[in-house]
């Protein structure tokens, strides 16, 4: 189930980061130590990363 909860929260995270490029609302990170705030046209999309699979469960 965690493997589950952490995919859909990542899909939620790029959901929400496509969202503010498109609307051209800036996000704010935590990077080398400090906040920092980007704006919206220097926001990079990536796809989300592979999926995870729960090694308890079987392969379908």
């Amino acid at each position: 189930m965690a493997f589950r909860a952490e995919e859909a929260l990542k899909k939620a995270v790029a959901r929400t980061i496509a969202d503010h490029k498109r609307t051209g609302d800036p996000i704010v990170i935590w990077q080398d130590g400090k906040v920092v705030k980007v704006p919206a046209d220097q926001i990079e999309v990536h796809e989300t990363e592979a999926k995870y699979v729960n090694p308890k469960e079987k392969s379908k």
